[in-house]
């Protein structure tokens, strides 16, 4: 034999070995979607460009697994799903289960981990399909929204329990004869399904009758001989009159004031007449709305305007006003008797930038906030986060929050973008003088904590530092528009990096001041 032919044998020899060796994957698994549509994304994460979808009941080949994430073999090619979305040996226990939360304010998370970012919430009662479990996480589809849930927090059910259940609630007429809106605005459909056409719409606060229930789904009169579906997780059912759809708000509603002086004023514009003001924390009954406005009710009886950017309807944050000013001393080297304000920009409907792999700019900024306010609170601050989920809120309400008096400083979070894909580096940004000092000491932290090109402390008019008189500044964390730079601040390495050097450079400037 030739030791050409000897070299071959033995290169083939070894590869053969090689590849006889078990698999760490789940290579050529079948797995079934358990879902009503999964995205198929071009990565192993959510931050990944969605390439596709595949519907409930669809069979994929897995050709390789990352962490949580399986790539599969597909007709137009491969792509990555999310492991816990998919029928398997682990999660088959799971199918045709219900988790119902246990308490208010059950946070749903991107990750089944502590430090993942917030995308929802679930009030007690509230339920959702079990689609998957990871120790003591459990996977759920909620409102067409995928997410982890901890198990301490719900209470598992069985399909047949909840049927039972509807079944009993169908039959009891006494304790579910009535819909209420508890959304701004419900699409009513034609059948029991999201993707069925939208009749109409119907708005928060409006009852109608219930003329039957099926799973999640509850059939209402919106008209005379008219009736269409409506999802239920988007209101209450229980016994009442039922009102129109010209229903206004109810007198029992209230707002809450967020910053002190306060304009009230004549009419629904702020070119008007200023009838008195109000100071942080008082609460004022809501009579209706006009636009951007509340027409409210004051204490000596009139009624007039307040904008709705500067009141809490109780959805957003809102910053408690101490009743006594505050006296604890901060000892130098912590945060201890500060309390700061962390912006997550962006947000529900407001996407923000959209990078080139397809990473939304609201998911990214959510995700570095919650690392930051960690960062923070274990310095001993007060954190106030102006969104907790991926929920909309407007400029002014965020600037109204950094107005308080208690408020030392003000963070907006963002990710940068630019047609000239070639552009890279972070920046911190200031509009007043007395902003100044504080984002130079930010953005020297920054420069010291991220290996990005530092494009220094600037003055900009932004609505959010322009209409605060706190320490505020805004932070753009990198463009998502240059596709390296994207990659990299995509990473929980980057978001631990940056959101140490922000809390380093707060922690200079307190010190310092």
């Amino acid at each position: 034999m030739s030791k050409s032919c000897k070299w071959i044998l033995a290169f083939i020899l070894f590869f053969s070995f090689v590849y006889e060796l078990p698999p760490i994957s789940a290579k050529g698994e079948m797995v079934t979607i358990n879902t009503n549509s999964l995205n198929v994304r071009s990565g192993p994460g959510l931050t990944y460009a969605v390439t596709g979808s595949l519907k409930s009941g669809a069979r994929a080949e897995v050709i390789s697994v990352s962490g949580e994430w399986l790539e599969i073999q597909m007709d137009s090619g491969t792509g990555w799903i999310a492991s816990w979305l998919v029928k398997s040996d682990e999660t088959s226990q799971s199918v045709n289960k219900t988790a119902v939360s246990k308490v208010d304010a059950l946070n749903i998370r991107t990750e089944p981990s502590l430090s993942a970012a917030v995308i929802s919430k679930m009030n007690a009662g509230d339920k959702a399909i079990i689609t998957g479990r990871k120790g003591e996480w459990i996977a759920i589809t909620r409102n067409g929204t995928d997410g982890w849930v901890h198990t301490d927090y719900i209470t598992e059910m069985s399909e047949t329990v909840t049927e039972t259940a509807v079944n009993e609630r169908e039959n009891d007429n006494a304790s579910s004869d009535k819909f209420t809106v508890a959304v701004d605005v419900l699409n009513v459909r034609k059948e029991p399904g999201l993707s069925s056409k939208v009749m109409t719409q119907i708005r928060r606060n409006e009852t109608y009758a219930v003329e039957k229930v099926d799973g999640n789904w509850v059939r209402i009169a919106f008209e005379k001989d008219k009736s269409g579906w409506v999802y239920t997780f988007h209101g209450t059912m229980g016994t009442g009159s039922t009102s129109s759809s010209q229903s206004s708000i109810e007198p029992a509603k209230k707002v809450t004031v967020l910053t002190n002086g306060t304009n009230i004023r004549s009419s629904a514009t702020t070119s008007s007449e200023i009838v008195t003001r109000v100071n942080a924390g008082e609460r004022l009954d809501v009579v209706n709305e006009d636009g951007d406005w509340f027409k409210v009710a004051l204490p000596s009886g009139d009624q007039a305007f307040i904008a709705k950017w500067v009141v809490s309807t109780g959805t957003v944050a809102q910053v408690d006003t101490p009743t006594q000013p505050q006296t604890s001393s901060r000892s130098k080297g912590t945060l201890k008797g500060l309390t700061i304000v962390v912006d997550a920009g962006h947000g529900g409907n407001d996407r923000g930038t959209t990078g080139l792999q397809g990473t939304d700019e609201k998911v990214l900024t959510l995700m570095t906030a919650e690392s930051l306010a960690a960062k923070l609170k274990a310095a001993g601050a007060n954190v106030v986060m102006t969104r907790e989920s991926d929920t909309y809120i407007s400029l002014r309400k965020r600037a109204s929050i950094g107005q308080q008096s208690n408020v030392d400083a003000f963070i907006s979070l963002h990710y940068d973008a630019n047609p000239d894909s070639s552009i890279t580096g972070f920046t911190t940004y200031y509009t007043h003088g007395n902003q100044k000092a504080i984002a130079s000491s930010i953005n020297e932290g920054l420069a010291s904590a991220v290996s990005l090109r530092n494009r220094g402390a600037q003055p900009a008019n932004f609505l959010v530092l322009r209409e605060n008189k706190a320490n505020a500044i805004l932070i753009e964390l990198g463009f998502l528009s240059n596709p390296t730079e994207e990659r990299m601040l995509t990473t929980e390495m980057f978001r631990e990096q940056a959101t140490h050097g922000i809390y380093q450079g707060l922690l200079d400037y307190f010190n310092a001041n």
